[in-house]
């Protein structure tokens, strides 16, 4: 069974405000399904310790929902009842500073197949984890036209700049532009 993640970009506006201290409360600035549709484990991995297999340091693994989420958020997620788990937030300013060259942990469950490009080049078909108990780490092997690496990743690997995630990040940049990095975070549940 699948995991798939569920949230929302939150924001505390302090545009028209004084005081950036004197910001209200949470707002749900924007419904995540609206900017991600993927399912990537490597991420859910790398940025909240869900189905980590690649062996991420997660960022913000478990954290909950925060105390003053918006009710927008709490709404949605109590309507998953026990389906949701998992749940967790993490604030532009952190992502932001995020070094995304940080290799995981230890090597990827994983062994990564390739397959050659029309240029000749490989390019990542899928994981499996059906060979790697009998080949060392950082290894790599050709089986007729398919290539096998047991590597580590980065969290680059798993959060590619113009992937899947980059709207997300796009959001929250643009808020955090506005309103300030403190100000702005995304907050997440799973469900299987």
């Amino acid at each position: 069974m699948g995991a798939d993640v569920h949230g929302f970009v939150e924001c505390r506006a302090t545009h028209r405000v004084l005081d950036p201290e004197d910001a209200g409360g949470w707002a749900a600035a924007i419904d995540l399904d609206l900017l991600y549709a993927g399912r990537s484990y490597d991420a859910f991995g790398c940025l909240f310790g869900v189905r980590n297999h690649a062996g991420f340091r997660p960022l913000a693994a478990d954290r909950g929902l925060p105390d003053d989420v918006s009710a927008e958020a709490r709404h949605a997620h109590d309507a998953w009842g026990r389906d949701a788990h998992s749940a967790s937030w993490i604030g532009w300013a952190e992502l932001s500073r995020v070094d995304w060259d940080e290799p995981a942990e230890r090597v990827d469950e994983r062994v990564h197949e390739y397959r050659r490009g029309a240029d000749g080049g490989w390019i990542l078909r899928g994981k499996a984890s059906k060979r790697l108990r009998d080949r060392p780490a950082e290894t790599e092997w050709t089986e007729g036209d398919t290539l096998f690496r047991v590597t580590r990743t980065t969290r680059r690997d798993a959060v590619p700049q113009d992937g899947d995630w980059a709207p997300v990040w796009a959001v929250m940049r643009t808020l955090a532009a506005v309103h300030g990095e403190e100000h702005v975070r995304l907050v997440v549940w799973f469900d299987n």
